[in-house]
């Protein structure tokens, strides 16, 4: 008797508990989305278009903190979620205790890796200090953010983690060997982590623009872009936010381990 008692009071509460986790899954129906470097132009173009799907988007900043609040209040008075959220990616003790509080309250289920810094230069000339920073933001930035989000992405069976990186990584280009090696890196950490979370209801892929009307694309001229691009243009960043909304979509549940160029026919 004492054996069957037993067995009744756990199914009792693995029901009780059950219930509780949907409750509160249908209470936070609303996926929530982190866009690191969500203040730049791609940035923005990407919270703005994932809020429109209906994510709430936290849109981060490390020393474009105004621009991030700025943004998250455009967001809400359009009738979308958002917030600012402050950190920087190559602190790994600031990422922890800025997301701790975050998953706390609701996991989030989208990750796009955004950030990312240049500072370009031949190798010959490059010093250590040009190295680091560089990888620090992109590549370490990537663990730094995924890795205290992930379990609890993992709980909810369902994720989508986006990285962000450049054609740079599958061309090549002159004076930017840290980027390069920074966004090919992300490349092979996102094909691993694409096998790790199959089975878990997440997909984990890449963006690669090409050249994207933005502060970064001033320095090309016209001319220079007209013969680089075999489309003639520069991309919008518009064109990028919506491959990005597609692989963070239901309808992209197939989708993972893939390097997705936008880039007007560069690579």
């Amino acid at each position: 008797m004492l054996i069957l008692e037993l067995i009744w009071k756990i199914g009792w509460w693995r029901e009780r508990r059950g219930v509780g986790l949907r409750q509160k899954t249908a209470a936070n129906s609303t996926k929530r989305a982190l866009v690191t470097g969500g203040s730049g132009v791609i940035g923005s173009s990407i919270c703005k278009l994932l809020a429109a799907r209906g994510f709430h988007v936290l849109v981060h900043a490390n020393t474009r903190q105004e621009q991030a609040q700025q943004l998250a209040q455009t967001i809400i008075e359009e009738g979308g979620g958002a917030e600012p959220i402050c950190f920087d990616v190559a602190d790994r003790t600031a990422c922890a205790a800025a997301l701790e509080p975050v998953v706390q309250s609701q996991p989030v289920q989208l990750i796009v890796h955004n950030a990312g810094i240049h500072d370009d230069v031949p190798l010959a000339g490059m010093s250590g200090e040009q190295w680091d920073k560089v990888l620090d933001v992109s590549l370490n930035g990537f663990y730094n953010v995924v890795r205290p989000l992930l379990l609890h992405m993992i709980g909810t069976r369902w994720g989508r983690i986006i990285g962000m990186s450049s054609v740079t990584a599958i061309l090549g280009n002159r004076g930017q060997v840290n980027y390069a090696a920074a966004k090919a890196g992300l490349h092979g950490a996102i094909r691993a982590l694409a096998v790790e979370v199959a089975s878990r209801g997440i997909t984990a892929n890449v963006v690669a623009p090409g050249i994207i009307h933005s502060d970064m694309a001033s320095k090309f001229s016209e001319e220079q872009i007209s013969q680089l691009v075999p489309m003639g243009r520069a991309g919008r960043a518009e064109e990028v936010a919506a491959v990005v909304a597609f692989l963070a979509s239901e309808e992209a549940g197939y989708v993972s381990g893939q390097i997705i160029g936008v880039n007007g026919a560069m690579s």
